[in-house]
């Protein structure tokens, strides 16, 4: 009898030394324990490589998450360069990718490449990056019409200065040519930057990339935009008309968001969507979307995987017309 309160201490002793054993082991795999790399499929300086960058600040400066993102440029292949690496990285939650909407449901159209939308886990959704019809500020183009009667009248004598030949600028020009029967050529550049500068030193005619890649030059009074593809005016351009205005129902941007690899543990989906959640309510996040003039529309997981399935068919037809769906 004298040996059972010893026995009961003893069994104290080990609940409670279980009990640290596996609170600390849990902290252990608490996600995310080390850093997670932000992977950007264009150069540093373009649209989605900003955006990436502006969230890895974001989370830092906001505390969202314990550990901090590494940015990574992937170039190349449209995109696809920086999506076969995430492909390749399937059920690691260290991993982020930059996701611009166009180029991963261009790539996911691609057959030669097998990056489906399937080897995504969507996170969120941040907004839309519209984009712009710019010309260089003493163009012969004053009015989109002016712009859209030359390249009528003289198909293919207008040349368009694009980051990618698949990417939203491309496929912006798709849809003007489509819906006005006008025809421009283009020209890929490095980036959006590339191809605005082009348009600075009248390289190219103009250039269908996002409105926050051309601000710059507008605000130097070097660039001019004609008109962009949005619901309505954009309180930094008043005096700009949206194409829907001027008769025409386009509306096209680069939706900017997030992606992990699939296959990632729910918990870690659960705790990345919830920091992007927070993100996209932040202060800095609102100044930059007003600034950029982005359409600031919030998808979370769920969502963004219904949107990015019900747009595959849209951008399905501009891989056909301009041949990027033929088997390899």
């Amino acid at each position: 009898m004298r040996l059972y309160p010893l026995h009961r201490g003893f069994l104290c002793f080990t609940a409670a030394l279980t009990a640290v054993f596996v609170c600390a082991a849990a902290q252990s795999q608490t996600f995310p324990s080390r850093s997670i790399e932000m992977v950007i499929h264009s150069n540093p300086g373009a649209g989605q490589d900003v955006f990436g960058r502006l969230f890895a600040d974001i989370n830092t400066r906001e505390k969202l998450l314990p550990q901090q993102f590494t940015v990574v440029n992937r170039p190349g292949g449209s995109g696809a360069v920086a999506s076969t690496f995430m492909k390749s990285k399937r059920g690691d939650p260290y991993f982020m990718l930059s996701l611009s909407s166009t180029i991963v449901l261009a790539l996911a159209n691609r057959p030669d490449v097998s990056l489906g939308l399937d080897i995504y886990t969507p996170v969120a959704l941040f907004g839309f990056d519209l984009q712009a019809v710019t010309v260089p500020v003493d163009s012969r183009f004053k009015t989109f019409k002016d712009l859209i009667d030359a390249a009528k009248q003289t198909p293919d004598s207008i040349v368009n200065g694009i980051a990618s030949a698949t990417g939203t600028a491309r496929f912006f020009q798709y849809q003007i040519e489509k819906t006005t029967g006008a025809k421009f050529k283009y020209v890929s550049f490095k980036s959006g930057s590339d191809a605005m500068a082009a348009v600075m030193g009248k390289h190219v005619d103009l250039t269908l990339e996002n409105v926050s890649e051309v601000l710059s030059g507008v605000e130097a009074k070097k660039l001019r935009i004609l008109a962009v593809p949005a619901e309505r005016r954009l309180v930094g351009l008043p005096d700009v008309p949206t194409l829907k205005e001027l008769g025409y129902n386009i509306h096209v941007g680069g939706g900017r968001g997030l992606a992990m690899p699939a296959g990632v543990p729910k918990e870690a989906l659960a705790v990345m969507e919830a920091a992007a959640e927070r993100a996209h309510k932040s202060a800095q996040w609102r100044d930059y979307a007003t600034k950029n003039m982005y359409e600031n529309t919030y998808m979370g997981s769920a969502a963004l995987t219904q949107y990015l399935a019900k747009q595959m068919t849209t951008v399905g037809e501009f891989m056909e017309f301009i041949g990027a769906k033929k088997a390899p």
